[in-house]
């Protein structure tokens, strides 16, 4: 039976509401057509794409700005009006509210021994750190390293900034994807689908209390 020492968890949709909500509430409020928001990201996001933006803005090989840029030129409003470029990631991701209890659980887990870290998919997010530095011990925001999820590497990197091996790591995630591509690291995933099934995923699987 492996022994597991480290817990890695993503933000946008694990520490925060979740992503839905948010990109919901953006297009509501931008006015934008949610068929064909969905239809966008599908067209960018096929496995036979030539280009894509997503996962090049992740990686860190596209700027913010012209990632909005892009964004505008193939969306517009429900009413056929243009979208305003300038903010638009901050507006479609400022929704997210603070997730206290995972929060709590993180916190708990380290003041326990277990080592944290955060991994996070950026889409040039301006995250509110204030208190990582108490709540992890090591931080990795896609952008900034240049790799992103669900890709091998950044779950191994991840893992050797707490000092241990995949295999010695749970990973949480919203996103099947990204947990499938954690398992394939060698990492225990968690799909987090809600706090309740999440925190009693963990404490059988670290065998302590994290509530």
């Amino acid at each position: 039976m492996r022994r597991l020492r480290g817990l890695i968890v993503d933000y946008g949709g694990v520490l925060t509401s979740a992503l839905d909500d948010t990109i919901a509430g953006w297009m509501s409020a931008d006015g934008v057509d949610p068929v064909q928001f969905t239809a966008l990201m599908r067209r960018w996001l096929a496995p036979d794409a030539p280009v894509n933006p997503v996962h090049d803005l992740e990686a860190g090989r596209l700027p913010v700005l012209e990632f909005e840029r892009l964004l505008t030129t193939e969306l517009r409003r429900a009413d056929g009006s243009e979208l305003a470029a300038d903010g638009l990631v901050a507006r479609m991701l400022g929704g997210f509210r603070p997730a206290a209890e995972m929060t709590g659980v993180v916190a708990r887990a380290r003041a326990s021994g277990i080592r944290t870290a955060l991994l996070s998919n950026s889409w040039g997010l301006d995250y509110p750190r204030e208190g990582w530095a108490t709540l992890f011990d090591a931080v990795v925001i896609s952008g900034e390293i240049g790799m992103r999820k669900p890709d091998g590497p950044i779950y191994r990197h991840a893992a050797a900034l707490l000092d241990l091996p995949p295999e010695q790591c749970v990973f949480v995630d919203d996103l099947e994807h990204n947990v499938r591509g954690a398992v394939a690291a060698g990492m225990v995933g968690i799909h987090h689908t809600d706090v309740a099934t999440t925190i009693g995923e963990l404490e059988a699987l670290f065998d302590r209390q994290l509530r």
